[in-house]
């Protein structure tokens, strides 16, 4: 191993990991506020040496007082899925161009995934986004009857050096 790669990696591991939650109370909830609270995090955000990494838990249809918005409507509870997700990502100074991975669950991916695609193809054009995302579409049970789709996320972005 040469001396300047042992020099980073040294710098790598002395790096402390500091570790935050995230939220965007004015676009939805914190699961802990909920009738019966749920032990979870919107996301949380993890601080190494000069890169921000962002892990954003599922986030679907609801709003800031934790009510499932636009039940039974499927484009309009993925449009409000990606609004809070980008509210969700504002809050830490990112944005989708930060945005490595998502894996998308849908309620029922044969009736809802093509008009789950036109609508993130939609999103994604509208912010131009190049290169996309990498990502997974799963069918799965959410966790209220009523949500149709549910996205979770990664992003990853430099910070300036503290000083």
């Amino acid at each position: 191993m040469t001396s300047d790669l042992a020099e980073i990696l040294s710098g790598i591991a002395a790096a402390p990991v500091r570790k935050k939650a995230i939220s965007a109370p004015e676009a939805l909830n914190e699961a802990y506020c909920y009738e019966r609270p749920s032990s979870f995090s919107r996301g949380l955000r993890i601080d190494l040496n000069g890169l921000a990494i962002l892990l954003l838990s599922g986030t679907a249809s609801v709003d800031e007082s934790g009510r499932t918005v636009h039940a039974g409507d499927f484009r309009g509870q993925a449009r409000r899925t990606f609004e809070n997700l980008t509210a969700l990502l504002a809050s830490e100074g990112a944005g989708w161009r930060d945005v490595v991975r998502t894996t998308c669950y849908l309620r029922d991916i044969e009736r809802d995934y093509c008009a789950f695609n036109e609508e993130r193809t939609a999103f994604y054009e509208a912010l131009r986004l190049d290169p996309l995302p990498a990502s997974t579409g799963i069918q799965a049970v959410l966790c209220r009857p009523e949500l149709l789709v549910e996205i979770e996320a990664i992003a990853m972005f430099r910070t300036p050096p503290r000083e």
